[in-house]
């Protein structure tokens, strides 16, 4: 059988949608899906969402693209207004997740270089953690699944226990740049990291002189119910990478970092062709322009307190199969009780019940709505998670 035009590197299932409104997808042949995945965390504002839809329409029909060597009036006023509402000074725009994490480890890199100490590029990551599929993303990535075939990867990581602060502490010596780690990870399993943890790497990072560096590509962007998920814990980023999210559905992400601990970034040390184009921009603005809106992100923290509840109601009738929830506003795990059984979850509720969602690591069933969900979405999926589990035999047991 002939490879197909397709590069097959994605196990898709027969779910093809081709069109989307608010929060569901319809499929080829008209069928309709509640939508809990949200893209991976990126349809934030749902499907066709009028404000997003027609920013980017009227900067479509004015300019879509120009290169980087021009002056960039609409990046220039997206990225002030992203560090007028994070602890970022300055901010570098990609096209994506992985492109926003490779120049937060650029940049981390380049600090301790312009800082006379070129021998501290070593960043400590954490195992469970998925930063991308680039080589130097997949580098910083402990797991075998990501890194199998793709060796000899990049040096400069080492890798310790996630929530494990003694673990990482231990890992500090004189090659060490910093720590890149999720706040709350996605593709691990929706798990937050604990307040200790993330204050504790801070700490360290202040008394060795060291960056922390937070991927927050599927945490960060209000999905959590703050702006950034750092936010819940107190703590001061040095740099972060953000996407999904960010743009609503159309590529984008950024680099987000200090004055301080973007010190070595000038000229000819980073540049993307796309990044940053205008109509990048003008959906990066529309989906701030809903987000920053008085009362929005209040929302989304009581929509993830009503998600969560119901979620924890409906356990206990069926907890042959459920365990707990886990996370943090709307960017939620449900975690499985028998082993290596999440995936088929996940497919029966899409086959059979119409719900979206997304496996992850950890037997967790990722629950991740649009930011813009009501009360009657949840109603309906907590209904549809519920007949799904009195229906869903494993397949090892058909």
């Amino acid at each position: 059988m002939p490879m197909p035009a397709l590069m097959p590197v994605y196990p898709r299932c027969d779910v093809r949608p081709v069109r989307g409104e608010g929060c569901y997808l319809i499929g080829e042949p008209g069928e309709r899906y509640l939508d809990f995945a949200s893209g991976i965390a990126v349809n934030a504002l749902g499907h066709g969402h009028p404000h997003l839809t027609r920013a980017i329409q009227e900067q479509a029909a004015t300019l879509m693209h120009v290169s980087n060597l021009y002056g960039s009036p609409q990046g220039e006023a997206l990225a002030q207004r992203i560090v007028d509402n994070s602890f970022a000074d300055t901010v570098f725009f990609t096209n994506s997740g992985a492109e926003a994490v490779e120049c937060a480890i650029k940049t981390a890199r380049r600090y301790h270089y312009v800082n006379g100490n070129p021998e501290r590029h070593t960043l400590i990551t954490f195992d469970t953690a998925f930063h991308g599929r680039t080589l130097g993303a997949i580098s910083a990535t402990n797991q075998a699944k990501m890194r199998d075939g793709f060796e000899p990867l990049l040096p400069g990581f080492a890798y310790a226990t996630f929530n494990d602060l003694a673990g990482a502490l231990a890992l500090i010596d004189q090659h060490t740049a910093g720590f890149l780690v999720e706040p709350v990870q996605g593709e691990g399993g929706i798990r937050p990291a604990s307040a200790e943890f993330l204050k504790g790497l801070r700490q360290a990072c202040d008394e060795h002189g060291l960056l922390l560096v937070l991927d927050e590509v599927q945490c960060g962007y209000g999905r959590t119910g703050k702006f950034l998920a750092h936010e819940h814990y107190g703590v001061r980023a040095d740099i972060a990478a953000v996407a999904k999210g960010i743009g609503g559905g159309f590529p984008l992400g950024a680099c987000l970092a200090s004055e301080e601990a973007a010190k070595g970034m000038v000229f000819g040390t980073h540049g993307s062709t796309y990044g940053g184009n205008p109509l990048a921009m003008a959906a990066g603005q529309a989906v701030l322009d809903v987000i920053l809106e008085p009362g929005f992100l209040d929302h989304v923290t009581a929509m993830g307190d009503r998600l969560r509840q119901g979620l924890e109601q409906m356990i206990p009738n069926h907890d042959h199969l459920f365990d707990s929830v886990r996370g943090l506003g709307l960017m939620l795990g449900l975690k499985l009780k028998e082993p290596a059984v999440c995936r088929d979850f996940v497919a029966h509720c899409r086959d059979h019940h119409g719900l979206l969602t997304v496996a992850a690591g950890e037997n967790v069933v990722r629950i991740l709505p649009p930011l813009v969900i009501e009360e009657s979405h949840i109603g309906e999926a907590i209904e549809k998670l519920s007949d799904a589990a009195r229906a869903f035999v494993p397949v090892s047991e058909d």
